[in-house]
C-alpha cells in the first residue's frame, strides 16, 4: 500500500524555486487549484510512483499550459470547400476585421445618438444598409438565421396556422429541424403537398383552410431532383395577398450577388425576394453574404416593428462587434466591391486559370506531386450539389492518414482532402497570405511521407 506521507504538501511545493516561478507566472489560485487536483489523484491511485516535488510542479505547468492554450485557432483550409462550417465558414474582409477591432477596443455609439445626445438603437448601424441593398422597408439583425426564423414565427405567427411544403421540412446541422422550430414558436404547422411535388393549389387550399401565412424555407444542403415541382415566390405572394395572409421567406444563406454569373445555379437573391412580394425575408450573415455570424430580417416596416418589440428580439440581439463587422461587409456590396474585398467572393470568382497557376507554383516549390483537375464546392448549406471547376495539387504519400494527421498537428494546421489515396490541396480556398505558411508546412512534413507512386 502506498505511504501517504510521501505525498508532499501544497505549501512545501510552493516554497520550491519552480513553485515560486509558477506563482509569478500564473495566478496563485490557478497554481494551487491544479496542485490540489494532482495531489488528490496521487492519493487516489495505489499503483503510481510519487514524483519528486519538481516533477509534480512540472505536471502543474503542463496542465496550466493545456488549460490556457486557445482551442479556437487559425487553420489553412485547403479542402476547396469555400463555406466550411467546421472551419468557421466565411473569413472576413480586412475592413470588417478593422471595424470589429475598433468596436471591441473602445467605447462606441452602439446605442447612443451623438447628434441628439440621447439613447439610440443598435439596429440603426445595419438597417439602413440592408434596406438600401434589398429594397425592404425596414430590417433588424439578430445573432443567427435560426434565431431569426424563431423570432419571426414567435412574433407574428404564435397560435396561428402556417402553411409549409413537406419538401421543406428539413433538418440542418446539429439536428436542427424546421418542424421543431415552428413548434417552439407556438405556430401551428400545416403540411402541404408531397415530398417532391407541391402545387399552387395546395397553398391556396391551405389559405382557404385557415392558414395565416405561407413560409418558404431554403432546403440548405438538401436537394430534390427528378419529378419535382413547386410554385415560384411571386405566385405564392399573389395567393397570400388574396387571402390577406403573410408570405415569409427563409432564404437560409442569402445573397445579394447572382450566383449564376459564376457558373452555378441561380440562388434567390434577397432583393428578388422582396421584389417578388415576400412580406418578411430572413437570411444569414456568415454564409454567401461573407460576414460575421448573424441573422438578418428584412421586410414590411409594420411587421418589423412587431418583431422588434418581441421579448426574443432582446434575447437574440447581435453584439457590437457583430454589427460593426456586418456593417462593413454590407458596405462592400453598396460600393460594388464585394468580389474584390470579401474573401469568399474572391474565391468564388477566381478564374480557373489562376487556380491552375497557383497549383503549378506549389508543385514547383515542392518539386513533387501532380496538378490535376477537380471541383470546389460552396458549402455551408448553400447551393447543394453545385461545384466550381478547380485544379488540385495531388501528392502521393506512403500513409495518407498519418500524413494528414501530421499536417493537422502543424503550428498552423493544414486541412486538406484525400482523393484516391492521395493528399490533395485546392488553391481556391487558400488565401494568398497563407500560401507561404502552407508551403513551409508541406516542405517540412512531406519528405517523410513521400512516395514515387
Amino acid at each position: 500500500m502506498k505511504d501517504q506521507h510521501l505525498i508532499p504538501s501544497v505549501d512545501s511545493l510552493l516554497r520550491l524555486p519552480s513553485g515560486s516561478q509558477l506563482i509569478n507566472q500564473y495566478s496563485h489560485t490557478l497554481v494551487v487549484g491544479q496542485l490540489r487536483e494532482i495531489l488528490q489523484e496521487l492519493r487516489d491511485r495505489q499503483d503510481v510512483v510519487i514524483p519528486a516535488g519538481e516533477g509534480i510542479l512540472a505536471m502543474v505547468e503542463s496542465r496550466i499550459h493545456t488549460l490556457t492554450r486557445p482551442t479556437l485557432t487559425p487553420v489553412i483550409n485547403a479542402t476547396g470547400v469555400i463555406l466550411h462550417t467546421n472551419l468557421g465558414r466565411a473569413p472576413l474582409s480586412a475592413a470588417a476585421l478593422a471595424a470589429m477591432l475598433q468596436a471591441g477596443q473602445s467605447y462606441n455609439t452602439l446605442e447612443y445618438d451623438v447628434t441628439a445626445g440621447v439613447r439610440g438603437s443598435r439596429q440603426v448601424h445595419c438597417e439602413r444598409l440592408v434596406t438600401r441593398l434589398s429594397g425592404a422597408e425596414a430590417a433588424l439583425v439578430v445573432n443567427n438565421n435560426a434565431g431569426a426564423v424563431l423570432l419571426i414565427l414567435s412574433a407574428l405567427m404564435k397560435g396561428k396556422r402556417v402553411a409549409i411544403s413537406r419538401s421543406q421540412l428539413v433538418e440542418i446541422g446539429g439536428s436542427f429541424r424546421v418542424p421543431d422550430v415552428m413548434h417552439q414558436s407556438g405556430a401551428h404547422m400545416m403540411e402541404i403537398g408531397t415530398t417532391n411535388q407541391v402545387h399552387l393549389s395546395d397553398y391556396e387550399d391551405a389559405l382557404t383552410g385557415g392558414a395565416a401565412s405561407i413560409i418558404r424555407v431554403h432546403p440548405s444542403n438538401f436537394k430534390i431532383i427528378g419529378f419535382t415541382d413547386q410554385p415560384v415566390l411571386a405566385q405564392l405572394a399573389k395567393a397570400a395577398q388574396a387571402s390577406n395572409a403573410l408570405l415569409l421567406d427563409d432564404l437560409g444563406s442569402g445573397t445579394f450577388l447572382d450566383t449564376s454569373a459564376y457558373g452555378m445555379q441561380h440562388e434567390s437573391m434577397v432583393q428578388e425576394s422582396i421584389l417578388d412580394g415576400a412580406d418578411i425575408v430572413s437570411f444569414s450573415g456568415d454564409k454567401l453574404l461573407g460576414g460575421p455570424q448573424a441573422g438578418i430580417i428584412a421586410g414590411k416596416a409594420e411587421l418589423i416593428r412587431k418583431i422588434k418589440k418581441h421579448p426574443l428580439a432582446r434575447a437574440l440581439r447581435a453584439d457590437k462587434m457583430t454589427l460593426a463587422g456586418l456593417a462593413a461587409t454590407l458596405t462592400h456590396y453598396l460600393l460594388g466591391e464585394a468580389e474584390q474585398q470579401i474573401p469568399i467572393w474572391r474565391m468564388i470568382s477566381m478564374p480557373v486559370d489562376v487556380v491552375r497557376e497557383r497549383a503549378l507554383y506549389w508543385q514547383d516549390q515542392l518539386n513533387a506531386g501532380e496538378v490535376v483537375p477537380g471541383e470546389s464546392t460552396v458549402g455551408g448549406g448553400s447551393l447543394p450539389g453545385e461545384t466550381l471547376p478547380t485544379w488540385l495539387l495531388s501528392l502521393p504519400v506512403n500513409s495518407v492518414d498519418r500524413f494528414m494527421k501530421q499536417l493537422r498537428g502543424a503550428e498552423v494546421p493544414v486541412i486538406a482532402r484525400i482523393v484516391d489515396g492521395r493528399a490533395v490541396f485546392d488553391p481556391r480556398t487558400v488565401q494568398k497570405e497563407e500560401e507561404g505558411m502552407l508551403l513551409a508546412t508541406l516542405n517540412k512534413n512531406y519528405p517523410a511521407y513521400r512516395t514515387s507512386k
